[in-house]
């Protein structure tokens, strides 16, 4: 029985995706297509500790302004 299973994926089924895959967009730019998916991924982590950044600071606002009424 296969140990490793991803996404109910067994060994051969991987191997053949990933040889389909080489086939298909080639040696050179599978290297291209994982760099944009790195930016990618970087850019949504960003926007997300933006959103919380922004999260953050109109917190401390709301505080200050609580704060000034009193």
């Amino acid at each position: 029985m296969n140990t490793l299973l991803v996404f109910g994926l067994g060994l051969q089924e991987i191997l053949i995706i990933a040889l389909v895959v080489l086939l298909l967009f080639g040696g050179k730019k599978i290297p291209e297509l994982m760099k944009g998916l790195g930016k990618g991924v970087k850019s949504f982590k960003d926007g997300m500790n933006g959103l919380d950044d922004d999260a953050a600071d109109s917190d401390k606002k709301e505080e200050k302004a609580s704060n000034d009424e009193k």
